[in-house]
């Protein structure tokens, strides 16, 4: 049975503008925290959309030129945030789905995942501007999509203990599908009322645990 490593595609970074300064020193790193926090709650504010550097700067009680030894545009800031999240989100899946050997292991750690990713969502609104804001932009979406994958592998390594007889590659196309549906799935439920998101979610997951439960060939 052959395991899939998650691998996150190195044309990535090509493709999608990074935090220009990797600060090592204490004080360069409480500064690009104060950053960060001063673009959050702008976000918050006013969206994405309208928040312009010099606002972040001010905020952050540093000059623009300092801002831009950071990051040398807004879609870069809005990358590291996202990042951010991605890297906390990764964790939990890493963590509800590493040690999972059995199929009711699997199914329970999949619906309680699908929950809490929607109630993080819900709860955070930087991170529903920054998802909605991503999927504008060619760039940013290059860096959710290549999250799906890694998710996506983490699921179907997952799938593969589960059912050791099944194509690894077909588990693998399963799981990536899975996945990115999921992440539209929480889109479209945080668009509409609660009452109607909350019933999105749970059918996106009763229909997606009949896939993972018995994997179509």
């Amino acid at each position: 049975m052959t395991v899939v490593e998650p691998v996150v595609p190195d044309r990535l970074d090509e493709e999608a503008p990074a935090a220009r300064r990797k600060p090592m020193q204490q004080r360069s790193r409480d500064r690009l925290e104060r950053i960060l926090g001063a673009a959050s709650e702008l976000i918050v504010r006013t969206g994405s959309d309208q928040v312009k550097m010099n606002e972040i700067a001010a905020l952050a009680g540093i000059s623009i030129g300092s801002l831009y030894q950071y990051f040398p545009e807004k879609s870069a800031l809005i990358r590291t945030l996202a990042e951010r999240y991605n890297a906390a989100s990764r964790l939990c899946i890493e963590e509800a789905l590493t040690d999972v050997a059995d199929l009711d292991a699997l199914l329970q750690a999949y619906a309680g995942l699908i929950d809490q990713y929607y109630e993080i969502v819900m709860a955070e609104p930087v991170m529903r501007d920054i998802w909605s804001g991503m999927q504008a932009d060619k760039q940013l979406m290059a860096l959710q999509l290549a999250e799906s994958r890694v998710c996506g592998a983490l699921l179907s390594a997952a799938m593969q203990r589960v059912h050791p007889e099944r194509d690894p590659a077909q588990l693998e196309i399963a799981a990536f599908l899975i996945w990115e549906l999921g992440e539209a799935t929480i889109r479209l439920a945080i668009s509409v009322e609660p009452d109607e998101g909350r019933a999105l979610v749970d059918k996106f997951k009763r229909m997606t645990v009949q896939e993972i439960a018995a994997p179509s060939v």
